[in-house]
């Protein structure tokens, strides 16, 4: 069982920075590879960024490839999610979730553990 707790929603103009993260309890955080994934109002959710167990491998969507930076720290249990030149279609409720194996995928398949979401809102 995995618990996950995400922070550091909030507003900000376009073009700024965002860092959230993802907090987790539960033995197998450090085994399990993590996405980010956000869900605009009206809007299917749709996948961020991906890490493996070890932080060695990392997987963007198109739309923020340059941009956003997911990185973890499995002593802390944390996985952080760094978004720069931030977008007013960015906006949404950000979402992180684990799962056990990696995959390649960019999609929301065979992530088991999610968290309540934090809130985005980039400003024109």
């Amino acid at each position: 069982q995995v618990q996950l707790v995400e922070s550091g929603g909030g507003l900000v103009q376009a073009g700024g920075s965002l860092r959230l993260s993802c907090a987790a309890s539960g033995r197998t955080f450090s085994d399990s590879a993590v996405g980010w994934f956000r869900q605009a109002p009206g809007k299917e959710r749709e996948f961020v960024a991906a890490i493996n167990w070890s932080g060695a491998y990392t997987l963007y969507a198109d739309s923020v490839k340059g941009r956003f930076t997911i990185s973890r720290d499995n002593a802390k249990k944390t996985v952080y999610l760094q978004m720069n030149s931030l977008k007013p279609e960015e906006t949404g409720v950000y979402y992180c979730a684990t799962r056990s194996t990696w995959c390649t995928a960019r999609a929301d398949l065979g992530y088991n553990y999610w968290g309540q979401g934090t809130q985005v809102t980039v400003s024109s």
